[in-house]
């Protein structure tokens, strides 16, 4: 099969079109037929040597694909209802920039209704991740206020969505103009731009000093701090990403005084059942919304996979708003 392999540590122009032996399904899994693959912020670290995959994965990096099944564990897939010509959408933990991979029953998802492939291959990775994150450890409410870091990205326009048929006020931040209007027009109730506002003064503003419930953080760093001050009573802080910076220092006295939660997580070295649970959850909760059209995939940029170096380009770039794929 034809897969795209990191050659070496670098930059995107390491990443190469290369050939590898088709992979095959073991106990508990499918072989998918891709047509898709996401791509995401852990694949560039992966590429840079920062984020190596976890034991037993592939080297091939991908963490989420779309294609058609083509077999596997038969009596794996009969417990969730999967047959061989199936169309699914898949969390993997690597192996997806390639023409064939192999999935985890429990993380398959059908590709909802009226969606194409190149869509469905923008789903796992950031669905997964914000249900998580924003739901499950931010035990977001209707009524709530969340605040978005990066409103643009692909977490982003996922977190926006997603908090907003929930019933929640959303505020996130971005880097310029543009992508604070993009942000608005998929449903954010509040954008401000980091470059030119101070976003912890402007929560506080926004939400009458009562500040936001949640707040989903991919910066960390000095972030940190600021987010702290502009958190309310009882509020919960979930850092995902370090883009920021490891290290943070911040008033613990506000800590202790508004009961606040600070927490976070990694999501692919987690396991199997782990993220087979969330797969549930999506299929009752947010499925249902992407058949109707309420929550809709934000695709800025799709390249052919022997593109993909130009894909990872973009990507570290920032300038693109909602999820880039790759097609096979």
């Amino acid at each position: 099969m034809h897969a795209v392999e990191i050659s070496s540590f670098g930059p995107p122009q390491v990443l190469r079109l290369c050939e590898r032996a088709q992979p095959v399904a073991g106990v508990g899994e499918v072989l998918i037929r891709v047509s898709a693959s996401g791509v995401n912020r852990p694949d560039v670290l992966q590429r840079k040597g920062h984020y190596a995959p976890p034991p037993g994965a592939s080297d091939l990096p991908g963490l989420e694909v779309a294609g058609v099944v083509q077999g596997g564990d038969t009596q794996a897939m009969a417990r969730v209802g999967l047959c061989v010509g199936d169309r699914v959408c898949a969390l993997v933990s690597g192996g997806g920039y390639a023409e064939w991979c192999v999935a985890p029953v429990e993380q398959c998802l059908p590709v909802p209704d009226g969606l194409s492939d190149t869509e469905a291959a923008s789903l796992p990775e950031t669905f997964f991740t914000v249900w998580s994150n924003v739901f499950d450890l931010g035990r977001l409410q209707r009524g709530e206020t969340l605040l978005v870091q990066g409103g643009g990205s692909g977490i982003g326009v996922t977190a926006i969505q997603l908090a907003r048929s929930a019933g929640a006020t959303v505020i996130v931040t971005a880097g310029s103009d543009e992508k604070c209007a993009a942000c608005v027009a998929l449903g954010a109730h509040h954008a401000i731009n980091y470059n030119t506002q101070d976003f912890a003064a402007e929560v506080q503003r926004i939400t009458g000093g009562k500040g936001a419930d949640v707040v989903l953080d991919m910066v960390a760093g000095s972030y940190v701090a600021r987010e702290i001050e502009c958190l309310a009573e009882d509020g919960r802080l979930v850092i995902i990403a370090v883009q920021g910076g490891v290290r943070s220092e911040f008033n613990a006295g506000l800590v202790l005084r508004r009961r606040l939660t600070l927490t976070g997580s990694t999501l692919r070295p987690r396991s199997v059942a782990f993220k087979g649970a969330i797969a549930r959850a999506l299929r009752e909760h947010v499925w249902p919304l992407l058949v109707s059209g309420a929550v809709r995939p934000v695709i800025h940029s799709t390249f052919a996979a022997a593109d993909a170096a130009q894909a990872h380009a973009l990507m570290e770039s920032n300038r693109h708003t909602g999820k880039i794929v790759l097609t096979w």
